[in-house]
């Protein structure tokens, strides 16, 4: 009997953590072409912001995937309170100025973006470009991150650390929605 020759879920999660971690790296360096074709050659892992085959057959819209990519070019900016840009980020501000560069207006503030940016989507149903949403104890008590795939998201967290790719498997889960154009509303 042929043996099965695709690595286990174990060995493709670590191969993808190690991956996702160096990449920004590589990208700096120059060997991001080196990173894209060796990820190319594990047919069975995902690759971070790249539209995925979802359960009901749909991929992420094109200008989903400019947010993504908009968002995910941010990483290691700073974090500051009310900032959409382009020097620095809080975290609503990211993901309305992911969306401006996509063409999509989206209210300023997370509570907003919650609120009226958007249809609800489960996380079974998560795709690149949706925004999610925790509880937190700043002086909002919201906080976006945009996903990008893979159980992760791009996010502003905190002034004590920089624009970031973070996992969404953490306490305080609100709930998600898909930003759609002709949603959205008022600057703030």
């Amino acid at each position: 009997m042929a043996r099965d020759q695709r690595p286990g879920f174990g060995g493709l999660l670590l191969v993808a953590l190690c991956l996702f971690m160096v990449a920004p790296a590589l990208e700096r360096a120059g060997l991001g072409q080196a990173l894209r074709e060796a990820t190319n050659r594990l047919p069975h892992l995902p690759e971070l912001g790249r539209p995925q085959p979802q359960p009901d057959g749909q991929v992420p819209s094109p200008r989903a995937r400019r947010a993504v990519e908009f968002a995910l070019a941010q990483q290691g900016k700073p974090y500051r309170w009310g900032a959409e840009g382009p020097g620095a980020f809080d975290c609503s501000g990211l993901t309305w100025a992911a969306y401006r560069a996509a063409g999509v207006q989206l209210p300023r503030t997370a509570a907003g973006q919650l609120a009226g940016g958007g249809p609800e989507v489960t996380r079974d149903q998560l795709q690149p470009g949706d925004l999610v949403f925790f509880r937190t104890n700043g002086p909002t008590r919201r906080h976006v991150g945009l996903y990008v795939g893979a159980s992760r998201m791009v996010e502003a967290p905190n002034r004590r650390a920089t624009v970031r790719v973070v996992s969404i498997r953490r306490p305080g889960y609100l709930g998600a929605i898909r930003p759609a154009p002709g949603r959205g509303g008022d600057r703030r």
